[in-house]
C-alpha cells in the first residue's frame, strides 16, 4: 500500500519519525552521557514593587541588605519604576525571606508579584461532612505559598494553586495530614503528558543517575522522576517536541543498549482508592458486628429467655453480674478499636477550631460508654446499687454508623460512573504503520495507545475504536461518534475529515494521521473539563456551608439542654414516675434522650446535597454531548429567561453556498471569475471560501467547453481586508473590490437601481449579496445562502413553551437577518452589529433584570459569550469561543440548548429536594430524639436507632442525586 499523497490526496507531513523501526538497534548510535546537573545551581528570579525609594542611596541600601543573604545571586533595582528583580537559588533562600528583608530595611513591598503558579490535585481521605472540607480549605489557605485551594467533598479531591518558589506538593500533603486527613498526589502539572516506564538492567543509583541525566538533556523532556526500588521512571514531556516512543528509544540508547525500557501503566488511582475505601468500611463494619451482634443478643434477647436470663443475672461480686461483664468486654473493642476513627476525626477537627460529625458520634458514644463504666464500677463497690448500663447502645451506634458509611461510599462511587465511562472510551492498543522514504508501508506494529505520537499514521479496521484525534488521509467509512457527541447517526468520513479518539469505526478501513495526542485529544479535554466542573462549587452550596458553621455546636447545646430538660423535672418530680422505663432511673432516661439528640443530627446529608447532584449532572451532560463547566454555570442556566442567538453557524449550518451569479457589465463570465478568484484567494471568510469553490467550478466548466486547459489566475496585489464589509486589491492593473454595499459606498462606487433590485430580491429570501467592482464600476454580483439548521424552528418553539424568549443578534444586513428570523420563528432581531455591539446588547437585556444566555460559535462571539450570564459555544466553533463559554455543545445541535437548560432545571430542583430532605430530616428527627412525643405516645428513639436514622439520611441524599442518571432529554 502506498499512502504518499499525490495530486488527488492530501499531503502527508512529519514522516521522518515514522520511517524508522519502533525500537532502532542501539549499536548504531553513539551516545555521550552529559554531566549530571547540580540541582543547587538552578536559579529563579522574583520581582517586587518597592515603595519609598527616593534616591540612589535607597537603591544602595536595598542592594547591600539583600547581598548579605546567602543564596541571593544578583539584585537589580530601578528607583524610577520602583521595581526590583532578584535572582536567587531556591535551595538556599525563598522569596518570603527576601521580601521580609526589604521590609526590615524600611521599604514597604507594595506588590508581591506571582512569577509562577503551579497546580496540584490531591486525593483526600477521611472527610465526613462540609465542616471537614471547610476546615481543610482553611488549613491549606494558611499555608505559606498557597494562593487558592478548593476542596470537593463528594469528589474527595483538592485542587491547590501554589507558588513553587515558596512551597511544594510534599509540604501541602504534610499540611493536609497535619489537619487530620489522608492525602495522595493525583497529579502536578499536566498528568496527561507524562509517561511511566519500567526499567530493566538498572541495579544501582549510578545507573539511575545516568538514565536521568541523559533524559533530562533530551529535547522536549521537562522533568524526570526515578524510583530505584520499583525500577521505574516517570517522564514529563512536551508533545510538540517528543513522545513516549522517542523517550523509550532514548533510554535504550544510553550506554549502547545496556538498559531496556517498556511502558508501565499504573493502576487507576481513583478506582483503587474507591475500592480501598469500600473495603475499609466493610471490614470495619464486619469487625464491629463480630462484637455488636453477640452484645445485642446478651442485652436484648437472652435476658427474656428464662434459663439464660438467670445465668446472665448471676452476681460475681456485689451487684456486678455475668451479663454486665460480658457486655463490657464485648463493647470495649468496638468503642476504642473500631471507633478510633471518630476519636481521631474529633481531635483534628477541634484542633482546627471546627466541629464535624465525628465530634457528635464521639460525644454520644463516650457518654453512653463511660456512664456504663460508672455503673459497672458502682456495681462492684456496692451490694445495693441498681443501674442500667448502655454498653449495647455505644456498640450498636458505631455499627449502624459504619453500615451507613459503607452504603454511602458504595452509592457515591456511582456518581462518577459517567466520567469513568468516558475514560474507558479510548482503546488500549492501536496499529501503527511504519513507512519508508516514499511513503510505502514497510510494516504494521501493534502498540499501546499511550505510545502514539503526533504525525503517526494509524490503521483503523472496521469494528475498532479510533485511538486518538486525527485526520483521515486514506479510505472511507462511517464512524459512530455517539459516545462523544451523542449524535445517534454514524458520520461519513473521507480523506481530509477529522476523527475523534474514542469513536467507533463502522464499515471501512481508515488511515489516520494523529494530530492531537495525550492531553490534547478531545476525549482527554472533555474528561479534564468534567473533573474540574465536579470540583467547582455551585453558589447554592453556600447554604450548606453557612449552616455547617453553627450546626454541630447548636446540636451539642440542644443535647445538653435536652438532658437537663429531662433530668431536672425528673429530680423535682414534675413528670409521673411511670414515664421512666423499667430498669432505668431519671438520670439514665435523660442521658438516653441527650445521646439520641447528639447522634440523630446529620451534617453529612447537608454537605452532600449539592456536590453529589452536580457530579451526576455534569457527568450525565457530558454523555449527552453537553459539557457544563462547573456548578456556577449549572445553577445560572436554570434562571435563563432570554437566549441570544448568533446567526451564521449557530442558527444556520455555517456552510454558505453560492446560489446565483449575475453580471451587470460587459465583462465576460470568465474574466469576472478570474478577477473575483484573485481578489478572494487570500480571504478566510466563509462566504469567500464558498464563492471561490463555486467560481473555480464555473471556470473549469467554461474551460472544458472550450477544450482548453489555461487556468492561470493572476494573484491580487495590495490585498486588504475591510472588517465587516469585504476585501480589496489590484488584479493586474485593475482595482477590484469584493464586498457588500457599504464597501462600495466607502469607495464611492455607484450602486444603480438594477443592482439595488437584485440585492433586495435576494435579501428577502434570506440570502447575502456580494458585489464585485472593477475600476469603480459594479461588474457583477453573487448571492450566497446559508441554510437554516433543520431543528432551529422547533428549538425556538420549545424554548418559548419553557418561558424563554429568543433574540437574534448578527453582523449581517437587516433584510437577510429578518428573513432568517422569520423562518425560525424569532420575533426580535438586532442586525449589523460588531462584536462589541453584541456584548452591549446583552448588557442592555441584563439591565432589565433578565438572566441572559448567549449561543455562538465564532471569535466575534467571544465578547458576547463572556458578557452573558451563561455562554453556550457550538462545539464545531472556534477554540476562542469554546474557551469563553460556560457550556459547550459538542455536536453543534441546537437541541442541546434545550437539553442544557432542562438538565440545569432538573438538577437545581433535585438539589433543593436534597436540602428539603436533609433539613427536614434534622428538623423532625431532633425533636423526636429529644422526646417531644414521649409524654403523649410513649414513643422514644433509642440512641442506636437514632444512629441508624442518621446514617440513612446521608444515604438517601446520595441516592436522590443518583436519580439524575435516569435523566432523558425532554425533546
Amino acid at each position: 500500500m502506498n499512502i504518499n499523497v499525490g495530486d488527488n490526496k492530501m499531503e502527508l507531513n512529519g514522516r521522518d519519525d515514522l520511517k524508522r523501526p519502533l525500537l532502532e538497534p542501539s549499536d548504531s548510535v553513539c551516545v555521550t552521557i552529559p554531566e549530571p546537573v547540580d540541582k543547587l545551581e538552578k536559579k529563579r528570579t522574583v520581582m517586587f514593587k518597592i515603595g519609598n525609594m527616593k534616591c540612589a542611596s535607597c537603591v544602595t541600601s536595598i542592594e547591600s541588605v539583600l547581598g548579605e543573604i546567602n543564596g541571593v545571586e544578583s539584585v537589580s533595582v530601578s528607583p524610577i519604576h520602583g521595581h526590583a528583580a532578584i535572582e536567587y537559588v531556591p535551595k538556599l533562600v525563598n522569596p518570603k525571606l527576601i521580601k521580609e528583608t526589604i521590609e526590615d530595611a524600611g521599604f514597604p513591598v507594595k506588590e508581591f508579584s506571582e512569577q509562577q503558579i503551579a497546580v496540584c490535585r490531591l486525593r483526600i481521605k477521611g472527610m465526613a461532612c462540609t465542616s471537614c472540607s471547610e476546615s481543610l480549605e482553611r488549613a491549606l489557605k494558611f499555608l505559606d505559598g498557597v494562593k487558592k485551594a478548593v476542596v470537593g467533598l463528594a469528589l474527595e479531591e483538592a485542587k491547590v494553586h501554589f507558588d513553587p518558589n515558596i512551597t511544594d506538593s510534599d509540604r501541602i500533603i504534610e499540611a493536609i495530614e497535619d489537619a487530620g486527613f489522608g492525602a495522595d498526589l493525583i497529579s502536578s502539572g499536566n498528568e496527561a503528558d507524562k509517561v511511566h516506564l519500567k526499567l530493566e538492567g538498572v541495579s544501582s543509583v549510578e545507573d539511575m543517575n545516568t538514565i536521568k541525566s541523559y533524559l533530562e538533556s533530551a529535547i522536549g523532556v521537562n522533568h524526570v522522576e526515578m524510583d530505584l526500588e520499583e525500577k521505574r521512571a516517570t517522564v514529563n514531556y512536551d508533545p510538540d517536541f517528543t513522545g513516549p516512543r522517542s523517550i523509550i528509544e532514548a533510554v535504550q540508547e544510553v550506554a549502547h543498549g545496556s538498559y531496556k525500557a517498556s511502558l508501565y501503566i499504573p493502576p487507576r488511582q481513583r478506582e483503587t482508592e474507591q475500592h480501598h475505601e469500600i473495603n475499609n468500611y466493610r471490614n470495619q463494619f464486619l469487625l464491629s458486628c463480630l462484637f455488636s451482634v453477640p452484645l445485642f443478643i446478651f442485652s436484648m434477647v437472652l435476658p427474656m429467655l428464662p434459663p439464660f436470663g438467670d445465668w446472665l443475672e448471676y452476681k460475681i461480686y456485689n451487684m456486678f453480674t455475668v451479663g454486665l461483664l460480658l457486655r463490657w468486654v464485648l463493647c470495649t473493642p468496638v468503642q476504642f478499636i473500631v471507633g478510633r476513627r471518630f476519636y481521631k476525626g474529633s481531635y483534628h477537627a477541634l484542633r482546627l477550631k471546627s466541629a464535624n460529625m465525628d465530634v457528635l458520634v464521639a460525644m454520644g458514644t463516650n457518654a453512653a460508654y463511660f456512664y456504663s463504666v460508672y455503673v459497672a464500677i458502682k456495681s462492684l463497690s456496692s451490694d445495693t446499687f441498681k443501674g442500667q448500663d448502655f454498653f449495647e447502645t455505644s456498640a450498636m451506634l458505631i455499627s449502624f454508623i459504619l453500615l451507613g458509611k459503607y452504603l454511602e461510599v458504595l452509592a457515591k462511587g456511582k456518581t462518577s460512573d459517567a466520567l469513568a465511562k468516558l475514560t474507558d472510551l479510548a482503546p488500549d492498543s492501536a496499529c501503527l504503520l511504519i513507512l519508508d522514504d516514499d511513503g510505502n508501508v514497510v510494516s504494521e506494529v501493534a502498540i499501546s495507545t499511550q505510545l502514539i505520537q503526533r504525525n503517526d499514521i494509524i490503521k483503523i479496521i472496521p469494528g475498532e475504536k479510533v485511538p486518538v484525534d486525527g485526520i483521515v488521509i486514506d479510505g472511507q467509512s462511517y464512524v459512530n461518534e455517539s459516545m462523544i457527541t451523542g449524535e445517534a447517526q454514524p458520520i461519513a468520513k473521507k480523506p481530509g475529515d477529522k476523527v475523534i479518539g474514542g469513536t467507533m469505526n463502522e464499515n471501512g478501513c481508515l488511515l489516520v494521521k494523529a494530530t492531537h495526542v495525550g492531553s490534547e485529544t478531545a476525549l482527554s479535554q472533555i474528561v479534564q473539563l468534567v473533573e474540574a466542573a465536579q470540583l467547582a462549587r455551585a453558589p447554592i452550596q453556600k447554604i450548606a456551608d453557612r449552616i455547617s458553621r453553627f450546626f454541630v455546636p447548636a446540636i451539642v447545646l440542644t443535647a445538653f439542654i435536652t438532658w437537663l430538660g429531662w433530668l431536672i423535672p425528673g429530680v423535682i418530680d414534675i413528670y409521673p414516675k411511670h414515664w421512666i422505663p423499667k430498669g432505668m432511673d431519671k438520670f439514665e432516661l435523660a442521658l438516653q434522650f441527650g445521646i439520641s439528640v447528639l447522634v440523630v443530627a446529620c451534617p453529612c446529608a447537608l454537605g452532600l446535597a449539592t456536590p453529589t447532584a452536580v457530579m451526576v449532572a455534569t457527568g450525565k451532560g457530558a454523555s449527552l454531548g453537553v459539557l457544563i463547566k462547573g456548578g456556577n454555570a449549572l445553577e445560572k442556566a436554570h434562571k435563563v429567561k432570554a437566549i441570544v442567538f448568533d446567526k451564521t453557524g449557530t442558527l444556520t449550518v455555517g456552510k454558505p453556498e453560492v446560489v446565483n451569479v449575475m453580471l451587470f457589465s460587459s465583462v465576460s463570465m470568465e474574466d469576472f471569475c478570474d478577477v473575483a478568484i484573485a481578489a478572494e484567494a487570500n480571504s478566510q471568510h466563509p462566504i469567500a471560501k464558498a464563492f471561490l469553490e463555486h467560481a473555480r467550478k464555473l471556470r473549469q466548466k467554461i474551460e472544458s467547453n472550450r477544450q482548453s486547459n489555461n487556468q492561470h489566475v493572476t494573484e491580487a496585489k495590495d490585498f486588504e481586508v475591510h472588517p465587516g464589509t469585504g476585501v480589496s486589491g489590484k488584479v493586474g492593473d485593475k482595482m477590484v473590490l469584493v464586498g457588500n454595499k457599504r464597501l462600495m459606498q466607502a469607495y464611492n462606487v455607484t450602486v444603480g437601481p438594477e443592482i439595488e433590485g437584485y440585492i433586495s430580491e435576494h435579501e428577502q429570501q434570506a440570502r447575502t449579496c456580494v458585489l464585485v467592482s472593477i475600476d469603480g464600476k459594479i461588474a457583477g454580483a453573487f448571492a450566497v445562502t446559508d441554510p437554516v439548521k433543520p431543528e432551529a424552528k422547533n428549538v425556538i418553539l420549545y424554548l418559548h413553551s419553557m418561558g424563554i424568549s429568543s433574540i437574534m443578534v448578527t453582523g449581517d444586513n437587516w433584510a437577510t437577518a429578518t428573513a432568517i428570523a422569520k423562518e425560525v420563528g424569532i420575533e426580535k432581531v438586532i442586525a449589523e452589529m460588531d462584536p462589541i455591539g453584541k456584548a452591549d446588547r446583552i448588557k442592555d437585556l441584563q439591565m432589565r433584570g433578565l438572566t441572559v444566555a448567549m449561543v455562538g460559535d465564532g471569535i466575534n462571539d467571544s465578547p458576547a459569550l463572556v458578557a452573558a450570564d451563561v455562554g453556550m459555544a457550538i462545539g464545531a466553533g472556534t477554540d476562542v469561543a469554546i474557551e469563553a463559554a460556560d457550556i459547550v455543545l459538542i455536536k453543534s445541535n441546537l437541541e442541546d440548548v434545550v437539553t442544557a437548560i432542562d438538565l440545569s432545571r432538573k438538577t437545581i430542583s433535585r438539589i433543593w429536594l436534597n436540602y428539603v430532605w436533609a433539613l427536614g430530616y434534622n428538623i423532625l428527627g431532633v425533636p423526636v430524639a429529644a422526646g417531644i412525643l414521649y409524654p403523649f405516645t410513649g414513643v422514644r428513639l433509642p440512641p442506636w436507632l437514632a444512629g441508624a436514622c442518621m446514617a440513612a439520611s446521608s444515604l438517601s441524599v446520595v441516592c436522590s442525586s443518583l436519580l439524575l442518571q435516569s435523566y432523558r432529554k425532554s425533546w
